[in-house]
């Protein structure tokens, strides 16, 4: 791990105003990706700007019936939550099917959007990598694939996202509010958060530099059945192959998202309109345009079969 300085923020504005100002520095709260990337020297920040004294770690409630979640939530918190666990089971589902009872004390919930893939390669700095490199190359495209994308990824990444919570929080519609060095604020849906590869996989998201994530939120509560399967090579610790998000409602409709298999989570309003007519029809529009590599494309079966139970599941009240 390469020697930095360290400070804590007096207040959000402050925080975001100091990162925007010093080449190399980066907000720290859990650590429990960014901690692991350091000693790696994959990121290699010359300041370290401490978030966790800023009062953002409330669950509140809010006029339209939705929750407000702050940035330094914890996830073992947010997933515990009665408010989460009755009206968003899905969100804690997802929380609970990640990481291990440890990280979940530390990982928050804007860490846990801002995570790094997982990508072996990515992690080895002795290969290739646009994500961590541009204009290095993909090694996993012609190597190991078994974990990678199989739909929206390009010639540049075929990396996944690897967050369980994310998958929950696309599925439910969240915003993403934020702080900008100028001090001005501004909410951004999740379903503009998190960027494709296309020729930049290494902008990973639509933060500015410096920008910080105070809080994200949710709609009033979408009622329905709630549903996080995960189906991944160990019951625990372990990212996914694929996972389905889901809420069906009585009549058959509903929404569902997939984990695992692209570079955000991946979600196809269009092809939920197909719900009542069954896991065929919603699969043939959520996972059009899909273009796996030989080693994994049973993530399209299993993403199929895995949709398949989740709504046979759903069927039996």
């Amino acid at each position: 791990m390469r020697a930095f300085t360290y400070q804590r923020a007096a207040s959000p504005a402050e925080a975001a105003a100091a990162v925007a100002r010093m080449p190399g520095a980066r907000f720290i709260a859990g650590g429990t990706n960014l901690l692991d990337l350091m000693k790696l020297e994959i990121e290699t920040p010359a300041h370290l700007i401490d978030v966790n004294g800023l009062a953002l770690d409330k669950i509140e409630d809010m006029p339209d019936g939705g929750l407000r979640i702050g940035a330094l939530v914890r996830n073992t918190d947010l997933a515990a939550d009665m408010r989460v666990r009755r009206s968003y089971a899905v969100l804690s589902r997802a929380l609970l099917a990640g990481a291990s009872t440890q990280l979940r004390n530390k990982a928050t919930t804007a860490g846990n959007l801002l995570q790094r893939t997982r990508c072996p390669y990515f992690y080895d700095t002795n290969q290739p990598c646009n994500k961590r490199k541009p204009g290095s190359g993909c090694s996993a495209a012609a190597g190991f694939s078994r974990q990678h994308a199989v739909i929206g990824a390009s010639q540049s990444c075929i990396a996944t996202h690897p967050s369980d919570m994310a998958v929950a929080m696309r599925l439910l519609d969240a915003n993403v509010e934020t702080i900008r060095p100028d001090g001005s604020a501004r909410i951004i849906p999740i379903a503009d958060f998190h960027h494709l590869p296309g020729n930049t996989p290494h902008i990973e998201n639509a933060l500015a530099p410096g920008e910080l994530i105070t809080a994200v939120t949710l709609p009033k509560p979408p009622g329905g059945r709630h549903f996080y399967r995960k189906v991944r090579d160990r019951s625990s610790y372990a990212f996914a192959l694929v996972s389905v998000a889901a809420i069906i409602h009585p009549d058959g409709s509903g929404r569902v998202a997939l984990g695992g298999v692209a570079h955000k989570p991946w979600r196809v309003e269009a092809a939920e309109a197909s719900l009542p007519e069954g896991a065929a029809a919603v699969s043939q529009g959520l996972l059009a345009g899909a273009v796996p590599t030989p080693e994994n494309a049973f993530k399209i079966t299993l993403a199929k079969r895995t949709l398949a139970a989740v709504l046979a599941e759903a069927k039996k009240g």
